[in-house]
Formats: C-alpha cells, structure tokens, sequence
C-alpha cells in the first residue's frame, strides 16, 4: 500500500469524541490536585505558609492542561507531521540548552528555572520523541528497511544520551520502552527486537561498571535488588521505601481520612508530593480508594491503547501505542516503587504527582490519544 499522507488525510472520517477517556483524564487531575492539598496543608500550616500553596499551583497546571489536551484532541494527528521535524530540533535544542542555562537540584540539571515555574525539557523530549518517529514510520508505507531501522535508532539514540547526561535515567528508561514498543507496531521482525534487547542489558551493565552512571542511581537499583546492604546510601533508599510501605499499610480497608494520617500529616515519607504521592492516597483513603485510582489509570490506559490498536494507518497506530507505553509504564513504575516491586525512580505518577511539566505532558499525552481514537481512516 503506497498512499501518501495526503490521501489518507482526505480519506479520514471522524469517529465518535472519546468523552470516556476525556473524562477520565479530567478527573485524574482533579482527583491528584486535592490529594496533593490533603497531604501538603498541615506541614505548610505548621510552617506558616499559605496551605493551599501546592494545591492552588498544581489546579492551574491542571486547568492549563486540560486547555493544551482539548486543543490538541482536536487536531487531525496527520497535521503533525508538518511539525515533527522542527520540534524534534526544538527538542534537542532545549536538552542541550539545559547544560549551559538550565538550574540544578539533587545533584541534576534538567530544569530552565522561569521563575514562577520550572520547565524540565526531558519529560516534553518524550512527546516530541513519539511524534517524530510515529511520523517517521508513516512515512514508510512499504515498512522498515534495515537502514530505517539505523536512522530510527540514531533519531532516538542522541536525545536519550543528552538525557542521561543530565542525569535522568527515569526518563530514558520510559523513552527505550516506548521506543521498543513502536518499532514492533511498526513492522520491526522479533529476531531484531530480541538482538537491540540483548544489547540494551549489555549497554547497562558495561555502563556500572565503566563508572558512567551516578552512583545513586546504582544504589537505587542495588537497594532494589539488596536490601540489606551496608551501604549507607542504600540504607537510606531503603528507609524511604519502608516509610512509604508503612503509610500505604496504614491506610487499612478505608483509610485514616483526608488530612489525616501519621506518615502524611507528619512528613516521614520524604518527596511524597511528587515521586511518592500514591502513598498519600494509601494512608488516607485506604485499599478502597487506593484501588478506585488504579481503576481510572487502568482505564485511562485501555483507552490509550484502544485508540492505537483501532487506528488503521500506521502513524495513527504508532503514535498510540508509544502514549499507552508512557503512560502505562509510568503508572506501573510509580506505583511499584512505592511498595518496593519497583526501584526507585524519579518518575511522577501521572497526573496526580505535582509538577507543571508532568501535567501538561500527560494531558497533552491525552490529548495525541484523543486525536488518534477520533479519526478513523477510510478504505
């Protein structure tokens, strides 16, 4: 099948609005700002700062969100092939900026500091990323030849290594999996998948133990696998993990209530507005609640992937898959780390960790799933 992107523009026809999974995402915000304000108010008030700080600033990134999805959603994911190209520039661009003007915190520089907000270009690099090489891919109706493949690991290769530069493993890990996860939507034979695997634990390993990896990003990974280690920095990992398993035990069936909960209320489970805000959720609305946010992720991801598995042109199939594969991982990882299945990591629980760029990645993440599941193309 040789039909351009033009003629499959012409040939689309608009399915049905997705408002299950526009719903759901709306809720998921809504939902992760008056946690966040549940489990920030009574150190802020000890504190004597403003309690609806964090609450007040995640809601607007949710309502700006919500505003970039809506926009988004709306446009033919077609058109964007028109701006792959320039905004995988603007990508690279802006991960390279970061080491000469970007700030740094916790030993990292990943963030431009604006002032009011602080924008981390890795986290926009993933969506950027998705698109071009869904684009890419389309590109190719008579699927991947081995030089494609090259290109396309290349394409991928060089922002991945400006990210883990910064360092930002977290990410690159969410990156390789979505990468991964396209290159078999598009056609890459399984012998090939199974050889770029091999080579990725191959690169990872060679990669401890020629020093270039931070070190607490190795003991992130020993504390995951050793948890009995003498090391004190391992020690230390371990301690956050036990607290916040401690907080989600806490919880019971129904949960100590909103603002209220020892590990919460007195800050035992450290970073837990951001990387461990499921723990918040456990503590204080219990199994019951912690369950019924599993549900509308879980949900939210189905949607994601019902949207690429019904998309009938190859771009439309890529690109859902790669926002499923962000979206899902993310949810898994942050979720896991909290109850030690997972390593620790640096990445948010979607839509309900605080954080400007997070929100208004994901929504926006929303938003390419939204636009590919409207959009059908004709035969």
């Amino acid at each position: 099948m040789s039909a351009t992107f033009a003629q499959l523009r012409r040939s689309t026809v608009e399915a049905p609005f997705d408002y299950s999974l526009y719903l759901a995402l709306i809720a998921l915000g809504t939902i992760g700002s008056f946690v966040i304000y549940s489990a920030t108010r009574t150190q802020l008030v000890v504190g004597g700062f403003n309690p609806h700080y964090y609450a007040e600033r995640q809601f607007g990134f949710v309502v700006i969100g919500i505003i970039a999805m809506t926009l988004l959603s709306r446009i033919d994911y077609h058109h964007l092939e028109v701006i792959a190209t320039p905004t995988y520039l603007g990508c690279l661009g802006a991960l390279a900026g970061v080491f000469v003007l970007g700030s740094s915190a916790l030993g990292a520089q990943r963030w431009y500091n604006l002032g009011f907000i602080q924008i981390q270009p890795s986290e926009f690099s993933v969506l950027a990323l998705i698109v071009a090489v869904a684009t890419f891919c389309g590109r190719r109706s008579d699927g991947l030849r081995m030089y494609d493949i090259m290109r396309l690991l290349v394409m991928v290769g060089v922002p991945v290594g400006l990210i883990v530069l910064q360092p930002d493993l977290g990410t690159s890990i969410i990156i390789v999996l979505s990468l991964g996860g396209m290159m078999v939507i598009a056609g890459v034979p399984p012998r090939f998948m199974s050889f770029l695997a091999v080579g990725g634990v191959a690169g990872l390993v060679a990669s401890i133990y020629l020093g270039l990896l931070k070190q607490y990003q190795i003991d992130r990974f020993v504390s995951f696998i050793n948890q009995n280690s003498s090391n004190q920095g391992i020690q230390a990992l371990v301690y956050e993990v036990q607290n916040a398993k401690t907080a989600i035990g806490a919880g019971g069936i129904t949960g100590a209530g909103a603002f209220h909960g020892l590990q919460t209320t007195l800050g035992y489970v450290p970073e837990q507005r951001t990387d461990f805000i499921f723990t918040a959720i456990g503590e204080q609305f219990g199994f019951l609640g912690a369950t019924c946010v599993i549900l509308l992720l879980s949900f939210v991801a189905w949607r994601m992937w019902s949207a690429g598995r019904l998309a009938r042109d190859t771009m439309g199939r890529v690109m859902g898959i790669g926002v499923f594969i962000f979206f899902a991982f993310s949810c898994f990882e942050n979720i896991g780390m909290t109850m030690g299945i997972m390593p620790v990591t640096g990445i948010p629980l979607p839509l309900m960790s605080y954080g400007g760029s997070a929100v208004l990645v994901f929504y926006m993440a929303g938003g390419l799933a939204l636009s590919v599941s409207h959009r059908r193309v004709g035969s």
